[in-house]
């Protein structure tokens, strides 16, 4: 699907739905991965797409290129992204198009705080990633979308699993699952959670859960061999 939405060169009339795919597609495929130079990489390639008039959609490219930038280290794009999401939100509540616009600003409150925590500082990367899951949890999911394009107290979960705030991450692991039951990555993160605290019973159960949601998987995934490895100790 990522190739057959970088080839395409003529398709249906422009709409909300096919805006949201061509650009989440390739988004997700580098976000769930946690593929961070992918991530800092993409582009709006597809060929005649009038995204000026969907500036809500162009800004999950900027959303991702500024996550891998920040996990990359390249900081200057990083904040250059963070300023195009900006510029989108803004733009957005120009138009009066409140419920993107604050879509979007959830989008740069967490890549300003994955910026923050990347730049050593603990407490805003805390305060800016509590200001997008609290904006985000004021929202209704848009009727033509599948879901967050990265949930922001997954974000927030794993900023402070890098902290070795087990309790803080495991928590926040767990508001995702309440509403994504089975998401991969919070069920990875809450096994990740687990283990840090000690609890290695749950640990185990959550890598079980781990591997059954990838029994279809054609590869051998790190975080497969991840949660293989914990439950052969």
């Amino acid at each position: 699907m990522v190739d057959e939405i970088a080839s395409l060169k003529v398709g249906p009339a422009p709409n909300l739905p096919i805006a949201y795919a061509i650009a989440a597609i390739p988004t997700r495929y580098a976000l769930e991965r946690r593929d961070w130079a992918a991530a800092a990489a993409p582009t709006r390639t597809t060929a005649n797409f009038p995204w000026e008039r969907f500036p809500w959609a162009a800004a999950m490219t900027s959303f991702a290129r500024a996550l891998g930038a920040a996990h990359g280290g390249d900081l200057a794009t990083a904040r250059a992204e963070i300023a195009n999401l900006q510029g989108f939100r803004d733009a957005l509540t120009a138009a009066k198009n409140q419920y993107w616009a604050n879509q979007v600003e959830v989008q740069r409150l967490g890549a300003a705080a994955i910026l923050a925590h990347v730049e050593g500082d603990s407490t805003r990367a805390a305060e800016l990633s509590r200001a997008a899951t609290e904006l985000e949890d004021s929202m209704d999911k848009h009727p033509a979308t599948p879901g967050m394009l990265f949930p922001a107290h997954e974000l927030r979960a794993d900023l402070l699993l890098a902290r070795e705030d087990a309790a803080g991450a495991l928590e926040e692991y767990q508001r995702v699952l309440r509403t994504d039951p089975n998401r991969f990555r919070s069920v990875l993160g809450t096994a990740r959670a687990e283990k840090l605290a000690g609890d290695t019973a749950a640990a185990a159960e959550s890598y079980r859960q781990v591997i059954s949601l990838a029994t279809k998987a054609d590869t051998d995934r790190p975080e497969l061999v991840e949660a293989k490895r914990f439950l052969t100790q």
